[in-house]
């Protein structure tokens, strides 16, 4: 999924990464589907992206193996959603070192609050992406919860494969 290039022949691995991962709405996506948003629906609705740009990319996510296809039921139809691969649940402590990243070096938006990472394993809040920062264990999905006052929610992530 190029921005201006085609790099997936390039011996760089951050250019190959940016072939694929390059457009911010990638990154999005995979967010929302870790946190078990995976239907068109709920995707467009969550992001603000047009049914249009959203199909793109979710074709691309496939072909790229970040997402996997998978059939519900929504009442007495089958529609198609979205679930993360090994490849997209492998991007999680970038997420979160992206969350990291904000909360330190941009300006919070007048009336929001501090996201919280919570480790589960734990139960305590993690600074960093890939390991927990109070107990030191590798972090999954699974076992975290983003805590997001400004929405009041606490969502559970989920890991590959997992539709809510």
């Amino acid at each position: 999924m190029p921005l201006r290039s085609d790099w997936s022949e390039e011996f760089c691995p951050i250019r190959r990464s940016l072939d694929v991962l390059g457009d911010p709405w990638v990154l999005l996506i995979v967010r929302d589907v870790l946190h078990g948003h995976g239907r068109f629906d709920e995707l467009r609705r969550n992001l603000g992206i047009s049914e249009a740009v959203l199909s793109r990319r979710l074709q691309s996510m496939v072909e790229a193996d970040l997402l996997e296809t998978t059939d519900y039921r929504d009442g007495g139809r089958v529609r198609r959603g979205y679930v993360a691969t090994e490849a997209a649940a492998e991007l999680l402590p970038i997420l979160q070192q992206l969350a990291v990243w904000g909360e330190r070096h941009t300006a919070m938006p007048t009336g929001g609050e501090h996201m919280a990472m919570i480790h589960e394993a734990c139960g305590q809040e993690t600074t960093r992406g890939e390991s927990c920062s109070f107990c030191g264990e590798r972090l999954v999905p699974e076992e975290m919860t983003w805590v997001k006052p400004w929405k009041g929610t606490s969502d559970h992530l989920q890991g590959a494969g997992t539709l809510l």
